[in-house]
Protein backbone atom coordinates (compact mmCIF):
# COMPACT_ATOMS: atom_id res chain seq x y z
CA UNK A 1 0.00 0.00 0.00
CA UNK A 2 1.07 3.25 -1.34
CA UNK A 3 1.90 6.10 1.59
CA UNK A 4 -0.95 7.97 0.10
CA UNK A 5 -3.74 5.81 0.23
CA UNK A 6 -2.83 5.03 4.13
CA UNK A 7 -3.08 8.48 4.66
CA UNK A 8 -6.93 9.03 2.79
CA UNK A 9 -7.62 5.74 4.55
CA UNK A 10 -6.57 7.56 7.91
CA UNK A 11 -8.18 10.57 6.67
CA UNK A 12 -11.26 8.83 6.01
CA UNK A 13 -11.44 7.39 9.56
CA UNK A 14 -10.56 10.55 11.40
CA UNK A 15 -13.96 12.30 9.21
CA UNK A 16 -16.35 9.21 10.03
CA UNK A 17 -15.17 8.90 13.76
CA UNK A 18 -15.40 12.58 13.83
CA UNK A 19 -19.14 12.42 12.55
CA UNK A 20 -20.25 9.59 14.56
CA UNK A 21 -19.12 12.22 17.90
CA UNK A 22 -21.15 14.79 16.13
CA UNK A 23 -24.51 12.83 15.51
CA UNK A 24 -23.75 11.17 19.55
CA UNK A 25 -23.63 14.67 20.77
CA UNK A 26 -27.10 15.47 18.95
CA UNK A 27 -28.14 12.66 20.54
CA UNK A 28 -27.24 13.74 24.08
CA UNK A 29 -28.07 17.15 23.52
CA UNK A 30 -32.04 16.14 22.50
CA UNK A 31 -32.06 13.45 25.20
CA UNK A 32 -30.76 16.43 27.97
CA UNK A 33 -33.55 18.56 26.63
CA UNK A 34 -36.37 15.96 27.03
CA UNK A 35 -35.15 15.41 30.73
CA UNK A 36 -35.03 19.19 31.24
CA UNK A 37 -39.09 19.57 30.12
CA UNK A 38 -40.34 16.03 31.67
CA UNK A 39 -38.28 17.85 34.70
CA UNK A 40 -40.43 21.22 34.50
CA UNK A 41 -43.62 19.38 33.34
CA UNK A 42 -43.31 17.69 36.63
CA UNK A 43 -42.73 20.17 38.71
CA UNK A 44 -45.54 21.87 37.05
CA UNK A 45 -47.56 19.26 37.79
CA UNK A 46 -46.71 19.11 40.78
CA UNK A 47 -47.09 22.67 41.46
CA UNK A 48 -50.47 22.60 40.47
CA UNK A 49 -51.40 19.48 42.37
CA UNK A 50 -50.40 21.28 45.32
CA UNK A 51 -52.40 24.77 44.41
CA UNK A 52 -54.92 22.44 43.70
CA UNK A 53 -55.02 20.75 47.12
CA UNK A 54 -53.88 23.98 48.56
CA UNK A 55 -57.83 25.67 47.46
CA UNK A 56 -59.51 22.50 48.54
CA UNK A 57 -58.40 22.56 51.61
CA UNK A 58 -58.92 26.28 51.68
CA UNK A 59 -62.46 26.04 50.40
CA UNK A 60 -65.53 26.17 52.92
CA UNK A 61 -67.27 23.43 53.75
CA UNK A 62 -71.04 23.18 52.51
CA UNK A 63 -72.12 24.29 56.31
CA UNK A 64 -69.57 26.89 56.70
CA UNK A 65 -70.78 28.33 53.33
CA UNK A 66 -74.24 28.01 54.52
CA UNK A 67 -73.38 30.67 57.58
CA UNK A 68 -72.86 33.31 55.08
CA UNK A 69 -75.49 32.12 52.39
CA UNK A 70 -78.85 33.46 51.67
CA UNK A 71 -81.96 31.97 53.76
CA UNK A 72 -84.28 29.90 52.17
CA UNK A 73 -87.75 30.31 54.25
CA UNK A 74 -89.42 26.86 54.08
CA UNK A 75 -93.02 27.54 53.69
CA UNK A 76 -95.72 27.28 56.73
CA UNK A 77 -92.95 29.35 58.96
CA UNK A 78 -93.27 32.77 60.33
CA UNK A 79 -91.07 35.38 62.09
CA UNK A 80 -87.41 36.71 61.41
CA UNK A 81 -85.62 33.70 58.81
CA UNK A 82 -88.42 31.66 59.30
CA UNK A 83 -87.74 30.20 62.14
CA UNK A 84 -91.23 30.21 64.13
CA UNK A 85 -92.49 26.77 63.31
CA UNK A 86 -95.90 26.81 65.28
CA UNK A 87 -98.23 23.76 63.98
CA UNK A 88 -101.83 23.10 64.88
CA UNK A 89 -105.41 24.62 65.07
CA UNK A 90 -105.84 28.26 64.87
CA UNK A 91 -107.77 28.03 67.65
CA UNK A 92 -105.91 26.28 69.89
CA UNK A 93 -105.24 28.78 72.76
CA UNK A 94 -102.04 27.36 73.93
CA UNK A 95 -98.69 26.69 72.31
CA UNK A 96 -96.45 23.57 73.76
CA UNK A 97 -92.58 24.50 73.18
CA UNK A 98 -90.53 21.48 72.13
CA UNK A 99 -86.76 21.80 72.20
CA UNK A 100 -85.44 18.78 70.58
CA UNK A 101 -82.08 17.99 68.77
CA UNK A 102 -82.47 15.19 65.73
CA UNK A 103 -79.30 13.37 66.86
CA UNK A 104 -80.33 12.91 70.93
CA UNK A 105 -81.12 9.83 71.97
CA UNK A 106 -83.46 11.13 74.57
CA UNK A 107 -85.38 12.55 72.18
CA UNK A 108 -85.95 9.13 70.35
CA UNK A 109 -86.74 8.19 73.48
CA UNK A 110 -89.69 10.94 74.05
CA UNK A 111 -91.15 10.75 70.05
CA UNK A 112 -91.41 7.07 70.42
CA UNK A 113 -93.43 7.03 74.10
CA UNK A 114 -95.49 10.26 73.89
CA UNK A 115 -95.17 11.56 69.86
CA UNK A 116 -98.73 9.98 69.24
CA UNK A 117 -100.10 11.17 72.07
CA UNK A 118 -98.74 14.66 70.98
CA UNK A 119 -100.56 14.51 67.79
CA UNK A 120 -103.70 13.52 68.91
CA UNK A 121 -103.60 16.46 71.01
CA UNK A 122 -102.58 18.66 68.30
CA UNK A 123 -105.68 17.51 65.83
CA UNK A 124 -108.50 17.76 68.55
CA UNK A 125 -106.80 21.45 69.41
CA UNK A 126 -105.72 21.23 72.93
CA UNK A 127 -102.47 23.18 72.12
CA UNK A 128 -100.36 24.12 69.21
CA UNK A 129 -97.08 22.93 69.23
CA UNK A 130 -93.80 25.08 68.63
CA UNK A 131 -90.96 23.32 67.24
CA UNK A 132 -87.23 24.99 67.87
CA UNK A 133 -84.73 22.29 66.66
CA UNK A 134 -80.88 22.04 67.91
CA UNK A 135 -77.55 20.92 66.90
CA UNK A 136 -75.94 21.11 69.64
CA UNK A 137 -73.92 17.24 69.49
CA UNK A 138 -72.74 17.96 66.06
CA UNK A 139 -71.05 20.57 67.88
CA UNK A 140 -69.86 18.21 70.63
CA UNK A 141 -69.15 15.37 68.24
CA UNK A 142 -67.48 17.35 65.66
CA UNK A 143 -70.75 16.11 62.91
CA UNK A 144 -73.37 17.29 60.59
CA UNK A 145 -75.80 14.58 61.34
CA UNK A 146 -77.75 16.55 63.35
CA UNK A 147 -77.57 20.14 61.06
CA UNK A 148 -78.12 17.76 58.15
CA UNK A 149 -81.79 16.24 59.54
CA UNK A 150 -82.58 19.91 60.78
CA UNK A 151 -82.57 21.05 56.94
CA UNK A 152 -84.34 17.52 55.48
CA UNK A 153 -87.30 19.03 58.26
CA UNK A 154 -87.22 22.24 56.66
CA UNK A 155 -87.64 20.60 53.66
CA UNK A 156 -90.68 18.31 54.84
CA UNK A 157 -91.89 21.43 55.91
CA UNK A 158 -92.08 23.48 52.65
CA UNK A 159 -94.31 20.20 51.94
CA UNK A 160 -96.75 20.71 54.60
CA UNK A 161 -96.82 20.86 58.46
CA UNK A 162 -98.49 17.45 58.22
CA UNK A 163 -95.10 15.70 56.34
CA UNK A 164 -93.00 17.76 58.91
CA UNK A 165 -94.65 15.92 61.54
CA UNK A 166 -94.45 13.12 60.12
CA UNK A 167 -91.12 13.16 59.11
CA UNK A 168 -89.66 13.94 62.43
CA UNK A 169 -91.46 10.67 63.88
CA UNK A 170 -89.68 8.51 61.14
CA UNK A 171 -86.48 10.30 62.07
CA UNK A 172 -86.94 9.54 65.86
CA UNK A 173 -88.53 6.20 65.03
CA UNK A 174 -86.79 2.84 66.78
CA UNK A 175 -86.67 1.79 62.63
CA UNK A 176 -84.28 4.43 61.88
CA UNK A 177 -82.84 6.63 64.29
CA UNK A 178 -79.27 6.51 64.90
CA UNK A 179 -77.29 5.75 67.69
CA UNK A 180 -75.79 9.17 69.03
CA UNK A 181 -72.15 8.12 68.30
CA UNK A 182 -73.60 6.85 64.78
CA UNK A 183 -74.05 10.36 62.38
CA UNK A 184 -75.73 8.90 60.27
CA UNK A 185 -78.29 11.54 59.66
CA UNK A 186 -75.70 13.27 57.77
CA UNK A 187 -76.00 11.21 55.14
CA UNK A 188 -78.65 12.66 52.31
CA UNK A 189 -79.24 9.03 51.13
CA UNK A 190 -80.55 8.03 54.38
CA UNK A 191 -82.39 11.09 54.92
CA UNK A 192 -84.31 10.30 51.74
CA UNK A 193 -84.76 6.24 52.74
CA UNK A 194 -86.31 7.75 56.26
CA UNK A 195 -88.52 9.75 54.15
CA UNK A 196 -89.57 6.68 51.62
CA UNK A 197 -91.57 5.73 54.93
CA UNK A 198 -93.70 8.69 54.64
CA UNK A 199 -96.46 8.21 51.95
CA UNK A 200 -96.52 11.97 51.18
CA UNK A 201 -92.64 12.36 50.92
CA UNK A 202 -91.35 9.12 49.05
CA UNK A 203 -90.58 9.85 45.82
CA UNK A 204 -91.10 13.11 46.46
CA UNK A 205 -88.44 14.61 43.77
CA UNK A 206 -88.79 18.43 45.38
CA UNK A 207 -88.05 16.94 48.35
CA UNK A 208 -85.43 15.09 47.71
CA UNK A 209 -83.72 17.79 45.45
CA UNK A 210 -84.31 20.16 47.85
CA UNK A 211 -82.30 17.49 50.72
CA UNK A 212 -79.47 16.95 47.97
CA UNK A 213 -78.73 20.35 47.37
CA UNK A 214 -78.49 21.68 50.82
CA UNK A 215 -81.56 24.18 50.11
CA UNK A 216 -82.75 25.09 53.63
CA UNK A 217 -79.28 24.49 55.19
CA UNK A 218 -78.78 28.22 55.77
CA UNK A 219 -82.56 28.17 57.53
CA UNK A 220 -81.27 25.08 59.66
CA UNK A 221 -79.01 27.54 61.47
CA UNK A 222 -81.08 30.53 61.75
CA UNK A 223 -83.20 27.55 63.41
CA UNK A 224 -80.37 26.29 65.63
CA UNK A 225 -79.19 29.72 66.35
CA UNK A 226 -82.38 30.11 67.94
CA UNK A 227 -82.43 27.57 70.21
CA UNK A 228 -78.82 28.37 71.36
CA UNK A 229 -80.55 32.23 72.36
CA UNK A 230 -83.38 30.47 74.24
CA UNK A 231 -81.51 29.51 77.41
CA UNK A 232 -82.94 25.78 76.91
CA UNK A 233 -79.62 23.59 78.52
CA UNK A 234 -80.90 20.11 76.61
CA UNK A 235 -83.37 18.02 74.81
CA UNK A 236 -86.15 17.22 74.78
CA UNK A 237 -87.40 20.17 76.60
CA UNK A 238 -91.13 21.26 76.85
CA UNK A 239 -92.24 24.72 77.63
CA UNK A 240 -95.88 26.19 78.04
CA UNK A 241 -96.28 29.73 78.94
CA UNK A 242 -92.55 30.16 79.49
CA UNK A 243 -92.56 27.45 82.25
CA UNK A 244 -91.09 23.99 81.83
CA UNK A 245 -92.92 20.61 81.26
CA UNK A 246 -91.94 18.08 83.44
CA UNK A 247 -93.22 14.46 84.56
CA UNK A 248 -94.73 14.85 88.68
CA UNK A 249 -92.02 15.15 90.92
CA UNK A 250 -89.15 15.31 88.40
CA UNK A 251 -87.22 18.20 86.39
CA UNK A 252 -87.33 16.38 83.17
CA UNK A 253 -89.91 15.71 80.27
CA UNK A 254 -92.27 13.41 80.45
CA UNK A 255 -91.51 9.90 78.77
CA UNK A 256 -94.67 8.28 78.77
CA UNK A 257 -98.14 8.74 77.13
CA UNK A 258 -99.83 8.81 81.06
CA UNK A 259 -97.03 11.49 82.55
CA UNK A 260 -97.39 13.35 79.49
CA UNK A 261 -100.93 13.77 79.75
CA UNK A 262 -100.74 14.80 83.59
CA UNK A 263 -98.19 17.52 82.80
CA UNK A 264 -99.61 19.11 79.93
CA UNK A 265 -103.35 18.85 81.64
CA UNK A 266 -101.86 20.62 84.75
CA UNK A 267 -99.97 22.86 82.34
CA UNK A 268 -102.85 23.84 80.35
CA UNK A 269 -104.85 24.87 83.91
CA UNK A 270 -101.59 27.12 84.19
Amino acid sequence: MSSRNSQANKAAARERLRAERERQAKKDKVRRQLVVIASTVAVLAAAGGIGYAVMQANKPTAWEAAKSAKVVEPKNTEGENGTTVVIGKPGAQKTLELYEDSRCPVCATFEQGVGETVKKDIDAGKYKVKYIGATFIDDATNGEGSKNALSALGAALNVSPEAFMEYKAALYSAKFHPQENDDKFAKDAYLIEVADSVPVLKDNAAFEKAVKDGTYDAWALKMSAAFDSSGVQGTPTLKMDGKKVTAEGSDNAPMTAADFTAAIDKALKG
